[in-house]
């Protein structure tokens, strides 16, 4: 929690900066808000964060993404939020490099994956899920997964306001809401190269930095 709860509180520090801090008004706020809870992160933690929106350190962070070439070829897509890009891109340089790999230059990765709304929540049995994708195909829902108790909703990244508050009309508590990327392109690796591999992930999900990390494994 020591690691997750700070990477929360910046999500929620640049929601309430983008788009202004009540959370009725403002969706994306309103999710990651949810997110935090689903974390079990403290109350007073989630109204430091929004306070800190309005005050110098919110001011002060920056969304900004790295690419690049992990072991054995994987490619690497990494979202940042930082106050100080220079320690960003050295620890993230250093990371690749004792790892064999190297960080491309921006936008050489992107093609590669497709930025989408992605938002899961459990079925219960009162659900009538072809009833509740009906509802949501006007809101920019593409595609719906079920996958034993648990429900995954695709959509285009420019539906994420749209579709989470069409899925909240519906009543159905979320348990997670994001933008994610996914690859156009999914690659097999053997299992001894995946250990491999998640060692420079863990590397990097460990950076106080880094908000999220999004690969091209299969």
């Amino acid at each position: 929690m020591s690691k997750v709860f700070p990477k929360l509180a910046k999500t929620i520090t640049m929601a309430a900066r983008e788009g202004g801090d009540d959370p009725e008004s403002n969706t994306k706020l309103r999710t990651a808000i949810l997110n935090a809870k689903a974390a079990n992160m403290p109350k007073d933690n989630i109204a430091s964060a929004i306070k800190r929106a309005s005050g110098k350190d919110g001011a002060d962070i920056k969304e900004i993404n790295y690419e690049g070439k992990g072991p054995h070829g994987v490619l690497l897509f990494v979202e940042c939020a930082s106050d100080n890009t220079n320690r960003s891109i050295a620890n993230l340089k250093a990371y690749f490099n004792k790892a064999g790999g190297q960080i491309v230059p921006t936008g050489s990765l992107d093609f590669m994956f497709d930025r989408k709304t992605v938002i899961e929540f459990t079925k219960t049995t009162e659900m009538d899920i072809d009833e509740i994708e009906l509802e949501l195909i006007d809101s920019g829902l593409e595609e719906l997964e079920v996958e034993g108790d648990q429900v995954t909703l695709y959509g285009d990244f420019t539906s994420f306001g749209s579709l989470s508050q069409a899925v909240e009309d519906q009543g159905v508590e979320t348990f997670s809401a994001n933008l994610k990327r996914i690859p156009s392109s999914p690659t097999e690796f053997s299992d001894a190269q995946i250990e491999e591999i998640e060692q420079l992930i863990d590397k990097l999900e460990d950076d106080e930095d880094v908000q999220a990390v999004f690969t091209n494994i299969a």
